[in-house]
């Protein structure tokens, strides 16, 4: 195993250092870290190399080469000691920066280096179902509807918390703590018994690891051989922050609001707000996307060819094809007009899976129609305010890539978006001690 890195931009404010890994097996990862202060993380590599404040000297049998340019360090060279100082270094580059942004959103403020591995840890120990849950709750009733699996398992949960019905602050925070480990678990579990005895597929159950992010957790229980890449599990960690929390507005989150005011458990507000994400309408946007995707590739003959692209797309806005909706799925956002900043920093980290993956000539198709449609549909619809590609353009994409199977995407939403629910109980029942109750007005008309 060793370690290649190379300086990817340098001035007095910063330091971006990518460091490739190639693990001996004729497999490669890259990962991108920067530093703020480049003093103090990094040193003159002809000599030894800093991190986080502590020298590591190079080996003298170390092939001197330009630091700017690339430097070979073989691991191999150093006692176990200074690999594992270095393992340290890589794992610093893949931080669960998952658990940090839920700490944030639960707590109002970041965790310093102690509350997150407080945090973490936390997590990794509530990352568990009650003895048997999996067998007699689980797979006693596979479907292929992921989501009534888990709202079925969030409800039957509270029949093993004592005090399910104890709506003090402190309580429910535990019990939404709980939720956000159990939900990872629930997801996959349900699936792989709908794999087994509705697909005819292979049975297998891996326990979480403690010592994994959710991200991680998720690949590896997901995998029969329990492998994943640094990427593939950077990428994910990214959809589950971008898909954590996005305000109050939203059809789940509101919902989650609404049944909070009513003073109702936790458990049947989680199981509300997964009932409201289960819908098309919302939860389900990246598989209308990745539904249009296979139909555009089968109806075109040339990934590379932009008008034949852009007629079929004219076609599928005229509705003249596809579902005959008239519409261009993942393109615009109620709010975002300008850009969807989600979206703007997925697009990043989708491409290098891509490249991971071979999959270039999809993502050129992606980015052809990023480019397109937003012009198509503001000439046809006299649209003057903006639209551009929103969050669930990439994240289906994204899914697919990692090997994710289509009924476990709104799943995969609901794993991330029980920590903004959570956030949101909370504030709830801090901030306010009224029943939510909006206007309504009848808009039907007498009968004659």
């Amino acid at each position: 195993c060793s370690i290649a890195y190379w300086d990817n931009e340098d001035n007095e404010q910063n330091a971006i250092f990518d460091f490739e890994i190639d693990w001996g097996d004729g497999q490669k990862d890259t990962i991108t870290k920067r530093y703020m202060s480049k003093p103090e993380y990094f040193a003159d590599a002809f000599n030894y190399y800093v991190f986080g404040g502590e020298q590591i000297i190079r080996p003298e049998n170390l092939v001197e080469q330009d630091p700017v340019e690339i430097g070979i360090i073989p691991l191999e060279l150093y006692d176990n000691e200074m690999v594992q100082k270095f393992r340290d270094v890589l794992k610093e580059c893949v931080l669960m920066q998952d658990e940090k942004v839920a700490y944030l959103l639960l707590m109002g403020e970041l965790p310093s280096e102690k509350e997150q591995q407080e945090f973490t840890q936390l997590i990794g120990q509530c990352r568990t179902l009650p003895t048997n849950f999996t067998r007699d709750v689980i797979m006693k009733a596979p479907t292929e509807d992921i989501m009534n699996s888990m709202t079925r398992s969030i409800l039957t949960l509270a029949s093993y918390d004592k005090n399910a019905k104890d709506s003090s602050v402190s309580n429910s925070l535990r019990q939404c703590i709980q939720l956000i480990s159990e939900f990872p678990l629930l997801a996959v579990y349900a699936y792989n018994a709908y794999n087994y005895y509705e697909k005819d597929g292979s049975m297998f159950i891996h326990h979480p690891d403690p010592n994994l992010s959710t991200a991680e957790n998720l690949l590896m229980m997901m995998r029969q051989d329990k492998k994943f890449t640094p990427v593939e599990a950077k990428v994910l960690d990214t959809a589950l922050i971008l898909h954590m929390e996005h305000g109050g507005g939203n059809n789940s989150t509101f919902t989650t609001r609404v049944v909070t005011s009513s003073g109702s458990d936790t458990y049947s507000t989680i199981a509300a707000a997964m009932s409201s994400l289960k819908g098309p309408k919302h939860g389900g946007a990246n598989i209308k996307v990745m539904e249009m995707m296979k139909d555009i590739k089968e109806h075109i003959h040339d990934v590379e060819d932009k008008e034949e692209i852009g007629a079929y797309l004219s076609k599928i806005l005229e509705g003249e094809t596809f579902d005959r909706k008239g519409l261009i799925y993942g393109m615009g956002h109620a709010v975002y007009t300008l850009s969807d900043p989600r979206e703007r920093v997925f697009k990043g980290y989708v491409e290098k899976l891509a490249i991971e993956k071979n999959r270039e000539k999809d993502l050129l198709l992606y980015n052809t129609i990023e480019e397109l449609a937003p012009e198509l549909i503001a000439e046809k619809r006299h649209i003057q305010k903006g639209v551009s590609p929103n969050v669930d353009f990439y994240s289906g994409f994204v899914y697919e890539m990692l090997g994710i199977p289509m009924e476990m995407y709104t799943a995969i939403f609901g794993v991330a978006r029980i920590v903004g629910w959570s956030a949101h109980r909370i504030e709830e029942m801090i901030t306010s001690d009224k029943i939510i109750r909006p206007a309504y007005m009848s808009v039907m008309s007498k009968k004659d």
